[in-house]
């Protein structure tokens, strides 16, 4: 894969395909890599990036702190993990294209969509990450780190990080950074070096930040019920991705579909099938839209609609 500055960090990413540009959040929590596409869960068996790349340039990447990724110590949010997706966009020279995300990758993408609507052509929003359970193993999951650091240091922190293999999903007392921790020693002493106090309130932050509702993290629904983006929007079925997270999402975005198929129901021909057909419409209502726009301009041009300056006769008819 190759690499990026994308805010400042190392970002790994991966193209694939031909055709309007994906731009692809992943799923997998805090280890959320480009390659969970093709291994994790529902996305592994419906074959979705296979298959959406044989119509779209399907872009995906290491979230920061996951991956080969690099990463920050500081308070996380979902308007850096946003701000990485915009500047591959830039990166890669692309104004405009849908986006999509799977999992906790759906927050990250709404965000994007919400700071930056002008360059999204439409958002699908597969087994978006949400719901009271959720919210609640999000915060255990902190709770148990923070407690793991105060009582041992940061010194153990890094020590555990480097003796383990899982991730922060799996045992969070190594902490969300826990990939880098692994794999740059300069940040991992640069962590262990860390006033504790200061530590503690950063990793306490990001879990105040990320996870402070029980509907889906990210956007303030105030922003969602004003965004003028097409949304598909696919429930998840699990404590983690509850259905009510995804009728929230419906509720907020006002050009919202949703895919009712419960997540047994749907197969490698049905799913990717109803994605195309929401992305092709997206795209056929952004080409009207622009044209709309060049005749709008061209209308304008010579002052009233080519009639003439104000005063004159064309605009008194």
């Amino acid at each position: 894969m190759p690499v990026v500055e994308a805010d400042g960090i190392p970002t790994h990413y991966e193209v694939a395909g031909a055709g309007p540009p994906l731009l692809m959040f992943s799923p997998g929590g805090f280890d959320s890599s480009g390659e969970a596409w093709r291994t994790v869960g529902v996305y592994r068996r419906l074959r979705l990036l296979d298959q959406l790349s044989r119509h779209y340039t399907c872009v995906t990447f290491d979230r920061r702190e996951s991956g080969a990724s690099g990463g920050r110590l500081e308070r996380l949010s979902w308007s850096a993990y946003a701000r990485q997706g915009l500047a591959l966009l830039d990166h890669l020279g692309i104004d405009r294209a849908h986006v999509m995300g799977g999992c906790v990758g759906c927050s990250s993408a709404l965000q994007l969509a919400v700071e930056h609507p002008g360059r999204v052509r439409g958002a699908v929003l597969y087994s978006p990450a949400g719901g009271v359970h959720y919210r609640r193993k999000q915060h255990e999951r902190f709770r148990t780190h923070l407690a793991f650091a105060e009582r041992h240091g940061l010194a153990e922190v890094v020590r555990l990080a480097r003796a383990t293999a899982t991730g922060f999903t799996e045992d969070p007392r190594p902490g969300p950074w826990v990939r880098l921790l692994r794999a740059d020693e300069d940040f991992a002493r640069r962590l262990a070096a860390t006033p504790l106090p200061r530590y503690l309130a950063l990793a306490e932050g990001s879990a105040r930040l990320l996870f402070d509702r029980d509907t889906v993290p990210g956007p303030e629904p105030e922003d969602l019920l004003a965004l003028d983006v097409p949304a598909l929007v696919v429930p998840g079925q699990d404590t983690s991705h509850a259905p009510s997270a995804a009728r929230y999402l419906q509720e907020c975005l006002p050009r919202a579909e949703y895919w009712n198929v419960p997540v047994a129901e749907q197969t490698e021909a049905s799913a990717p099938a109803r994605i195309l057909r929401f992305l092709a419409d997206a795209d056929a209502d952004a080409e009207a839209d622009a044209d709309a726009d060049t005749l709008t301009a061209a209308v304008g041009i010579g002052g009233d609609g080519g009639r003439g300056p104000a005063g004159t006769a064309g605009e008194r008819a």
